[in-house]
């Protein structure tokens, strides 16, 4: 499988600008995001559900305070990787990392995100 028509300009767009709708519109219908981290740990990760359930999680991050910065992007063989690295305005860092398979047109089907925060 060649790569695909993946549209990483929406992903920093919808990262960096904190459009939750433009970052909705890059995954399928029945997609899954799983994410892990402090809380959701690798034994019991945050699991989501198709769009309605992703959308929730976008818009709750879009509302928060904070700068988004997307850092790097990889797609190819019907496969997405990105790293993201945030910060509230009291100082503190987020990096997140993300994996995912990607349709043939080149939507988000599957996706796992691991993210580090800093703690005090």
């Amino acid at each position: 499988m060649g790569s695909t028509a993946f549209d990483t300009e929406a992903l920093r767009t919808g990262i960096e600008q904190r459009k939750a709708s433009t970052l909705l519109s890059l995954y399928a219908d029945d997609a899954e995001l799983r994410m892990v981290d402090r809380r959701s740990q690798p034994s019991h990760p945050m699991v989501l559900h198709g769009r309605t359930e992703i959308d929730g999680l976008l818009s709750e991050i879009c509302e928060r305070e904070m700068t988004h910065k997307l850092e790097s992007v990889v797609v190819g063989d019907g496969h997405i990787a990105w790293m993201e690295s945030c910060e509230y305005p009291d100082g503190t860092k987020v990096l997140m990392n993300m994996m995912g398979d990607l349709t043939a047109d080149g939507r988000i089907t599957t996706c796992t995100g691991v993210q580090a925060w800093d703690e005090a």
